[in-house]
């Protein structure tokens, strides 16, 4: 375990020793932005740090409403609700959408908070091969004669794989599905305006298509997101017990998110920036032969067939100064995943001392692909 000692940027401090950190989501470096940082700060000195009520009750503030109206601009979507945390959203979708469903057909790599999410009268629930639509489409002529609901990761947090979510679509509109993206990794990235899988593919026009959203990553703070039509929106203020009964997202919080959703419009080049860093990192791991995965995403594993060799790389590039973190995710993976995130705030220098790290490693060990 990391314990940090200063701010998560680009440089992070561990026992009064500075390392390049290549670890966590703040992908654009919104984190510690300065604007992001000063806007919470004056919210902290007028609201002081917590609202201290439902948002139901009196914990809603003009703050929220501000937060929920950007959001809302940014995603081109009538309507949108900040709650608690990014893991309630794929719950508070689904409860909310329950009607619309009689099966869940899911992704085997989907995130935790996909499968806690699934309602507790749901026991029709098929799993298909990890981004495999044509598996996909075996399930869903298996079981025809249920009301399909499929459910992904926009961006996999493990491996950087992004859903073939054109391919979903056209399976959802043949078979007359719902579908559902949890955009946690991919808000803020993907598409040209960053909107998502969704726009990636061109097809935030699809009404099927319902995304949940975090701030905890690209925009750099916290919280969940839902921004749909008002209807939909309306459901779950008015029905979703995790939302009612959650205490409001506090001052210091809503008011950063609302810094953090301009500044993601306001400066595109970050987005860009991120992919380019990204791009490098992963053209030159592939010219060392590691095992990797292909998607032009800022997620990039090292996979390794034997866990020690895993431990002891994220355990080299440490001494070298560098944090990349070994990953233990509750997922059933067949290999072990040191994993590379790429920020925007990365410099040249930073990346081309990671990769020659990485090659340093290479060279005497190998490459395990056994």
């Amino acid at each position: 375990m990391v314990i940090l000692k200063s701010s998560v940027s680009n440089f992070i401090n561990l026992d009064d020793k500075t390392y390049s950190y290549f670890g966590g989501n703040n992908y654009l470096g919104l984190a510690n932005h300065p604007t992001v940082i000063q806007e919470a700060i004056q919210a902290t000195r007028k609201y002081g740090v917590n609202f201290s009520a439902s948002r139901q009750t009196t914990g809603t503030s003009e703050l929220h409403l501000e937060l929920e109206q950007l959001l809302s601009e940014f995603n081109q979507k009538e309507a949108s609700v900040v709650f608690a945390s990014g893991y309630m959203g794929n719950r508070i979708l689904l409860h909310a959408l329950r009607n619309r469903y009689s099966a869940i057909f899911y992704d085997e790599l989907s995130h935790p908070s996909i499968i806690d999410g699934f309602p507790a009268d749901m026991t029709s629930l098929f799993k298909y091969k990890h981004c495999d639509a044509d598996h996909l489409e075996i399930l869903l002529k298996e079981h025809n004669n249920f009301q399909p609901l499929i459910i992904t990761d926009g961006i996999f947090p493990l491996t950087g794989e992004i859903a073939p979510l054109d391919k979903i679509q056209l399976l959802a509109e043949k078979y007359n599905a719902t579908i559902i993206v949890d955009e946690a990794h991919s808000i803020g990235v993907l598409g040209l305006n960053g909107r998502g899988t969704p726009e990636y593919f061109q097809l935030l026009q699809k009404t099927e298509i319902f995304q949940s959203g975090t701030m905890s990553k690209a925009l750099g703070v916290y919280g969940g997101f839902i921004s749909d039509g008002s209807d939909l929106i309306d459901t779950i203020r008015k029905k979703s017990s995790l939302y009612i009964a959650s205490t409001a997202l506090p001052p210091p919080i809503v008011s950063a998110g609302c810094a953090a959703v301009r500044i993601l419009q306001q400066q595109p080049q970050l987005r860009l920036q991120l992919i380019k860093n990204a791009g490098i990192i992963k053209n030159g791991i592939k010219e060392m032969d590691y095992m990797t995965t292909s998607d032009p995403t800022q997620i990039i594993p090292l996979f390794f067939s034997h866990e020690r060799n895993a431990v002891e790389l994220s355990a080299f590039l440490k001494e070298n100064n560098i944090i990349v973190p070994y990953v233990k995710y509750p997922l059933k993976m067949d290999k072990f995943i040191v994993r590379i995130t790429a920020s925007a705030i990365h410099t040249a220098d930073q990346i081309g001392e990671l990769l020659a790290v990485l090659k340093k490693w290479r060279d005497k060990h190998g490459i395990d692909k056994d």
